[in-house]
């Protein structure tokens, strides 16, 4: 590296800088990406093609989900806390699922993600979303209470809270262990989980946490 630096002289500093990442790189000094390879996860075409499929994919479960939940309009319209709980706890489980994607996708790319159970960013990130959804689905439930009593609503707190909790943390289990899985599964099939994971938790979490809250509701009332 060149000696031009010399206390406060910048350009000597910027000249000094050119050289060592010509060392270090091999690069011409006008050109600092030469020899350099795009990868192909940062293509507009792999993320069209893996995307299209997935999403059309995607959209025929959004439909059954729909389906599932028409088949309990009656139900929700007698209970309004229990009508308030479903659009909520959807929501809240497709935040978590991209939250835990999106962490564990970071980890992937440094290197240091591994499907273990001994693996203390797995346990810490895992323990992390189920505190914070039995955190924000017992705030839901107290809010779903207070709302459906006024809007004519007979459910009781207990009841409310119980099953908002109850299928919100199961939920919220769910979301770790499908947010786990489509990590993994997506990297060992050669496709980038920034592309994949998101779409496909969040989607799988709409027709889940439908069928979890009204099995806990079929086994609570």
């Amino acid at each position: 590296m060149s000696d031009d630096y010399a206390g406060d002289d910048l350009t000597g500093l910027s000249d000094s800088l050119g050289e060592l990442y010509e060392e270090l790189t091999g690069a011409e000094e006008d050109d600092p990406f030469a020899g350099a390879d795009l990868d192909d996860d940062w293509q507009i075409k792999p993320m069209v093609y893996t995307m299209v499929p997935l999403l059309v994919a995607l959209s025929v479960l959004q439909m059954v989900s729909g389906s599932v939940l028409e088949s309990f309009e009656e139900v929700l319209l007698t209970n309004p806390a229990l009508l308030i709980l479903v659009p909520v706890q959807i929501g809240t489980a497709g935040n978590l699922g991209s939250i835990m994607c999106s962490r564990l996708s970071t980890q992937l790319h440094l290197g240091t993600f591994e499907l273990s159970r001994t693996n203390p960013e797995v346990r810490s990130n895992s323990g992390a979303i189920l505190a914070l959804g039995v955190t924000v689905f017992t705030l839901v439930g107290f809010a779903a209470w207070g709302i459906g009593r006024l809007l004519g609503g007979t459910l009781g707190l207990v009841e409310v809270l119980t099953i908002s909790l109850v299928s919100g943390t199961l939920l919220a289990a769910f979301v770790v262990v499908v947010s786990l899985v489509s990590v993994s599964a997506s990297y060992r099939l050669g496709y980038n989980p920034d592309d994949t994971t998101i779409p496909v938790v969040t989607n799988v979490c709409d027709i889940s946490g439908v069928l979890i809250l009204f099995g806990v509701i079929t086994i609570i009332l």
